[in-house]
């Protein structure tokens, strides 16, 4: 809520919002801890929710806006370790579909990015080469993606170009979900 606050006294109004956080604790769903479980939840889901629905009203008086928000490959299929994670970045896609819905009519789009493989810092640090290399084999372009293409996706999702484009969600992934291993 304060940043929304401090976000609008700052520019004046928010056209754009790209809701984009994640966190992860790797843990079989029959060893999650509560608080981790709470922790993965409140960063992935609830901050979304609250922060969306600190900017929308701005949004639905000017009768224009895009809220994009990003979700995860992730979020479309299943991870060993990974049961909070996936649940949360699946549950945002239930959010951006109906929030689009409730937005649509005050000409307020609402979509989600769902990256595969994408090279930044956390994957660079904590993955072999071996790693590494087996994850830019699943892809079909057989490499990772950088963040710029997703920067590209959001610009996409942002623009005018995709003023017809809501409730969907637009993977940006190599093609990873769609080979078959």
């Amino acid at each position: 809520k304060h940043l929304a606050e401090e976000a609008v006294e700052l520019m004046g109004k928010i056209d754009i919002l790209i809701n984009n956080a994640g966190t992860n604790v790797a843990q079989t769903i029959d060893k999650i801890r509560d608080e981790d479980w709470d922790r993965v939840l409140e960063l992935n889901l609830n901050s979304y929710m609250v922060l969306t629905r600190a900017i929308v009203p701005g949004m639905k008086e000017r009768r224009w806006g895009r809220v994009i928000n990003t979700s995860s490959v992730l979020g479309l299929a299943g991870k060993y370790d990974r049961s909070a994670y996936c649940a949360t970045k699946s549950a945002l896609i239930g959010l951006c579909r109906a929030a689009a819905a409730d937005l649509g009519p005050f000409g307020v789009t609402v979509n989600c990015i769902a990256p595969g493989p994408i090279a930044t810092e956390l994957p660079r640090s904590v993955l072999s080469k071996e790693e590494w290399d087996a994850i830019s084999e699943r892809t079909m372009l057989k490499r990772w993606g950088e963040p710029e293409e997703v920067a590209g996706a959001a610009l996409f999702l942002a623009s005018d170009a995709a003023s017809y484009v809501t409730g969907s969600v637009l993977v940006v992934d190599g093609g990873a979900t769609g080979m078959v291993l």
